[in-house]
């Protein structure tokens, strides 16, 4: 008999002995499951009904609750196919900003606690709550109860992990001091404006050997860290979910109305400060800081009803971009009138990030203390948050000593949320926990129906020569993204969006990424900068820079990048160019290209039955990351209507 948790809650083993989840021990699946507020009501509506034929109980008897509180509704004769039917208590709407249990209608405002705006609890691992009742569930818990601050299932393991980051914490500054003295581009030419080169390489010299003494000094304590550390980190559970009391939600949707949505993806390259020096890039804290307050502006809109940064443009067939809208003046484009008349601004790009973004996906979160910043300072615009994404130390006997550094915000709260780890990572890559994080959202209700989105995100193998490794991924990515929807879509959902997004690390002009272009994936989503295998939408950008580059005056800013980036000299100076499959610059590439588009945002195009449909609204680039990262962040702008009739 498998030994009991003691520290998992009656409910959830309950749960998982009716086959709600995994085993205690070892989840068939990673996922996490929560109901939200208007779900509770949605089952409120749709419990009383019997099957697909919505005939009502005739007769109900009040089921005791427990602590002598009013339970359930059973009906006392059957209904249907001869089964009686398990009614929750009816419910009142629960405000944002007051906790999420359930309440019986007459309760009265001062009986309800009321938790302070901006108080933040997190949830992780693979908890599910059902959203369709089994035989006699288990009464179900204040959702707020389950939101844990620790990614541990108890405080012992808690300690454990505190005790062992402290023994390895010496050695882990001795070895990022070491790698950080290598020097930035920027670093190197302030540098030589200060002091001598001789004098600068004596100094990096000496401080070297101060950190390896040091870690040679710790390593008493690292291996007994080590070994503490590793078996934890099998007991964590692969992401953390962090729940704000933020704004009052979104009201509930009018599928006679268009909606709009916005998705941002963006490679931050948040790596340990060490690491990021191979990037050209140092200084993770202040950039994470940066990146956090431009994301999060001072006062957020509500979510999907403000007409945003991106608007369409058509002046051909089958092809759009976007530019900016009155809320920050565009820079101007200082070109010559004649110039300005043979080569048109890229309308593609911006300069901002969408202040009404609904969902932001960031990879390469790899550093701790940028995800806590990020999380600190994204909590009040975005009330939900999925970060730590990704299992550490042994993972199917590979060493992971990253995790998959995805980390996602939203407005809208998430139904379930699922993780997989890619089994064949290689290289350096095989030392992060890379795979795909799939995200189901509550968008609304209608007559008791739930409007859901699917958010996924991922970023595949990096280096260029893996183009069979990828194949591989996108294959795995394809399988899991259709298993998420099958086991998590009810009867009577309606989908707005199904958005795939992330790194994906090869581009559709290489001729050396030719494997990858050809893809079955994009069959199933839509590019809406491609045309075909290796041929992008004429006003398609490169978001891969030139990173020996990136402090160049040209690209020093959000203003100059824009304006340096819209010319063709200008993409062709600071943008990563077409390559063959070892990685080499490739020489057959014409001089008109765009730039290497390695960063994605896809969607699914709904079925013709649906009874929304989905059209692209806008796509950006945005060049606000300017000397912050080596990648260009892009925005997709979604329109949701009724299909007509």
């Amino acid at each position: 008999m498998a030994p009991v948790d003691s520290a998992v809650p009656l409910w959830q083993r309950v749960g998982r002995t009716a086959g709600l989840s995994g085993s205690v021990g070892q989840p068939r699946q990673a996922g996490v499951r929560q109901e939200s507020r208007g779900v509770r009501q949605h089952r409120v509506q749709v419990m009383g009904r019997a099957g697909a034929g919505g005939l009502r109980c005739p007769a109900e008897e009040p089921v005791p609750g427990p602590r002598g509180g009013r339970g359930a509704r059973r009906c006392r004769e059957p209904v249907g196919p001869g089964r009686p039917v398990l009614a929750l208590p009816r419910l009142s709407r629960v405000p944002r900003g007051q906790p999420a249990g359930l309440r019986e209608r007459g309760t009265a405002a001062s009986d309800r606690p009321s938790p302070r705006a901006g108080h933040t609890r997190q949830e992780q691992g693979d908890v599910v709550v059902p959203l369709t009742p089994q035989p006699n569930p288990p009464e179900p818990p204040d959702p707020l109860s389950m939101l844990r601050e620790s990614p541990f299932p108890s405080q012992v393991l808690v300690a454990l992990d505190y005790l062992a980051q402290g023994l390895l914490a010496p050695s882990f500054w001795a070895v990022n001091s070491l790698l950080d003295l290598q020097q930035t581009t920027e670093e190197r030419r302030q540098q030589r404006m200060r002091c001598s080169h001789c004098c600068s390489c004596a100094r990096r010299a000496l401080a070297g050997l101060v950190y390896v003494a040091v870690l040679l000094l710790m390593l008493p304590l690292t291996v007994p860290g080590l070994l503490l550390w590793l078996p934890v980190q099998a007991a964590r559970r692969p992401f953390a979910y962090q729940h704000t009391v933020g704004p009052a939600p979104a009201e509930p949707w009018d599928l006679r109305q268009r909606r709009t949505f916005t998705i941002l993806s963006a490679n931050v390259c948040l790596l340990p400060s060490g690491l990021a020096k191979f990037s050209n890039l140092g200084r993770t804290s202040q950039r994470a800081a940066y990146l956090a307050r431009h994301l999060a502006p001072a006062s957020p809109e509500p979510a999907g009803t403000r007409a945003g940064l991106v608007q369409p443009w058509h002046s051909q067939a089958n092809c759009y971009g976007g530019t900016h809208s009155s809320w920050a003046s565009s820079a101007t484009v200082e070109v010559p009138v004649e110039a300005a008349e043979l080569v048109p601004e890229p309308l593609v790009l911006s300069e901002h990030f969408p202040a009404d973004a609904d969902v932001i996906c960031l990879q390469e979160v790899f550093d701790a203390s940028a995800a806590a910043i990020l999380c600190q300072r994204l909590g009040g615009s975005f009330p939900h948050i999925i970060h730590g994404v990704g299992g550490q130390g042994l993972q199917e006997g590979c060493l992971k000593l990253l995790n998959s550094g995805l980390l996602l915000a939203s407005r809208y709260q998430p139904l379930a949320a699922q993780y997989h780890g890619f089994p064949n990572g290689a290289r350096e890559d095989a030392l992060a926990a890379k795979g795909l994080l799939t995200v189901q959202v509550l968008l609304g209700l209608v007559r008791g129906r739930r409007v859901v989105g699917y958010i996924s995100c991922t970023h595949l193998q990096a280096p260029a020569a893996d183009g069979a490794i990828r194949d591989a991924q996108l294959t795995l990515v394809l399988q899991w993204l259709g298993q998420f929807r099958r086991e998590q879509e009810q009867p009577g959902d309606v989908v707005a969006f199904d958005v795939f997004c992330g790194d994906l690390n090869f581009d559709n002009c290489s001729r050396g990424d030719k494997l990858n272009q050809r893809h079955q994936l994009f069959e199933e989503y839509w590019d809406p900068c491609r045309q075909g295998p290796g041929q992008d939408v004429p006003w398609a950008i490169g978001t891969l820079l030139n990173y020996k580059k990136i402090y160049e005056e040209p690209v020093s800013t959000p203003e100059k990048m824009k304006r340096t980036l819209s010319q063709p000299a200008g993409r062709q100076q600071f943008l990563a160019g077409p390559i063959l499959s070892n990685g080499d610059p490739d020489p057959a590439a014409t001089s008109a290209w765009q730039g290497r588009r390695v960063d994605y945002i896809l969607y699914r195009p709904p079925p013709t039955a649906a009874l929304l449909r989905t059209e692209v609204a806008g796509f950006s680039v945005i060049t606000q990351l300017a000397t912050r990262s080596d990648h260009l962040p892009v925005s997709l702008r979604l329109h949701v209507a009724p299909t007509p009739s």
